[in-house]
């Protein structure tokens, strides 16, 4: 059974940096696309920044610049470096892996269970 667990959330000031990471576990061979995203209070979920297997990236409008995201194809982890922190990334930031093989399956949509980032202004 394929799962991915997300830790490095938290409480952190305006202005300050936190990293997020991803482990996925359960026979994996190899994964497709890995992916940040989050969802704020009353708001829908949205895309922060996705990493194809070659290491293709690409990031929401809001983040460039501010945030990057990196993976380790071998560990099957992908990480979220987030700095020059804003309020308004606020919000439950979650795992995601598309096209998951593992020693018995193919699978297409995963979904951590969330780790909460708050930023006081």
């Amino acid at each position: 059974q394929v799962r991915l667990v997300e830790s490095g959330g938290g409480l952190v000031q305006a202005g300050g940096s936190l990293r997020l990471s991803c482990v996925a576990s359960g026979g994996i061979l190899g994964i497709n696309d890995m992916a940040w995203y989050r969802q704020a209070p009353g708001k829908e979920r949205e895309l922060v920044a996705k990493i194809t297997r070659d290491y293709v990236t690409n990031y929401a409008d809001s983040v460039k610049g501010r945030f990057a995201i990196s993976r380790d194809n071998v560990k099957h982890t992908v990480s979220l470096q987030m700095n020059s922190l804003k309020s308004e990334d606020t919000a439950v930031y979650y795992c995601h892996a598309s096209r998951v093989v593992t020693t018995t399956t193919i699978g297409y949509d995963y979904w951590g269970q969330g780790t909460q980032v708050t930023v006081s202004s």
